[in-house]
């Protein structure tokens, strides 16, 4: 990724922070047990928002100080011992490279700079992750810690401001998420050629391989292989069940790349024929979809989007004799999940919940769960917000009953 989205991410940041304030920004620490090896806490999303950096334990500090605007990072000294282990820390220069700040200092140096700053400046902001436990988090305490030393100084939130920021993409945001999807669709196609009765944790392994191959570098949330019965549960993490002749099988899966997610759903048959009973059900999913991503555009909201998708189902489930009154709450009986969130650097992405603009990429995910049949059918894609309407960003990903039989056939091992 280039230096100039995270330069153009700070420049955004700053000029949303009030003037004579610092934003102070930790990546997590690396978790050491005495064992052999260390093990790392996921990445601080907006820690690399504002850098690109993977490093832990870094610290990142915007200023902003009568109207002149900065950055500095701080990272961790070389180690020689250190580096033999789990391998030596970028340098000044390189991080300066990745990141566009040239400001680099050390670590031990960050006591003495938050003395210096406390003179000069009115506010602090720290990202205070929401926290619904009776213990204080680590923004907590340092919030805590901060206002003990420095009275005067006010301490505030910077994680409305990175819900703003993140709310829109710019085109090289949407580009990775592009690139994410890609390598989904290159694991989905390898379940699709392996399906059959196996166990679930069997299938999703051949995305497993598959995007990994292809070159992501993580997971956007861990998958849901869910067979049967078990695609009514909506976060079915086991995986464990042996998916059966005739059962349907829904992955919810997505690869990430340099951070951004993508998130698909998909639902196969596991013989690689869908049945009269299933078929039905998936083309009222999916018509469903369509109709949804029709009304996709600046100005409508997620929680309108959802309605306009109950307000469907309760005319064609009542068709095929699903529902009897068409009500509302019958609907929910079959479907009771959103049909949209924000996808970026997470999976369900820091957002404002506010009409759609431009440069937001959604989710369209309709599902169907029929748990006293063995039918749970989701189909999920990616959708960027356009200034006239929408654009499906995983319109490759097979999807029609159709195309899906057609593959299973033609590449089945």
């Amino acid at each position: 990724m280039q230096q100039k989205l995270f330069i153009e991410h700070r420049k955004n940041m700053l000029n949303l922070m009030e003037d004579n304030s610092i934003l102070i920004e930790f990546n997590r620490p690396i978790i050491n047990d005495g064992a052999i090896f260390n093990y790392k806490y996921d990445e601080n999303r907006n820690y690399f928002y504002l850098t690109g950096l993977f490093e832990y334990e870094n610290i990142v500090i915007l200023q902003k100080i009568n109207g002149i605007e900065s950055s500095l990072i701080l990272i961790n000294q070389y180690d020689e011992l250190k580096a033999k282990w789990v391998g030596a820390p970028l340098s000044k220069e390189e991080v300066s490279k990745i990141s566009g700040i040239n400001n680099v200092r050390y670590l031990d140096s960050y006591n003495s700079l938050i003395n210096q700053y406390s003179k000069i400046i009115k506010n602090i902001y720290l990202d205070f992750i929401p926290n619904n436990s009776n213990k204080l988090n680590d923004e907590e305490i340092l919030a805590k810690e901060l206002k003990n030393h420095y009275p005067w100084l006010n301490i505030l939130n910077s994680r409305p401001l990175f819900t703003k920021l993140r709310t829109i993409k710019n085109e090289e945001e949407i580009n990775q998420i592009r690139k994410a999807i890609s390598i989904t669709n290159e694991g989905i196609k390898n379940i699709l050629a392996h399906i059959n009765p196996l166990y679930e944790y069997q299938l999703e392994s051949y995305f497993d391989q598959a995007i990994k191959y292809n070159g992501a570098t993580g997971y956007a949330f861990p998958t849901i292989a869910a067979s049967g019965a078990n695609a009514c549960c909506l976060h079915y993490m086991d995986n464990n069940s042996k998916a059966s002749n005739g059962d349907l099988i829904l992955f919810d899966l997505g690869a990430s790349y340099n951070m951004y997610c993508s998130d698909i759903s998909r639902t196969f048959p596991i013989n690689g024929k869908f049945s009269k009973r299933q078929k039905e059900i998936y083309n009222i999913v999916l018509k469903g979809q369509e109709h949804v991503f029709n009304f996709i555009k600046p100005g409508i909201t997620t929680k309108e989007l959802n309605q306009i998708l109950i307000e469907y189902y309760q005319v064609e489930l009542k068709k095929i004799g699903l529902i009897k009154e068409g009500t509302k709450e019958e609907v929910l009986k079959y479907y009771y999940h959103g049909v949209s969130h924000h996808i970026g650097l997470d999976c369900h992405d820091l957002c404002e919940y506010i009409p759609l603009k431009a440069g937001c990429i959604i989710s369209n995910e309709p599902g169907l769960y029929i748990e006293e049949e063995n039918i749970g059918i989701r189909i999920e894609d990616d959708v960027l917000v356009t200034e006239t309407g929408a654009e499906w960003l995983s319109k490759d990903i097979l999807k029609t009953v159709e195309d899906i039989e057609n593959f299973i056939k033609e590449n089945k091992k």
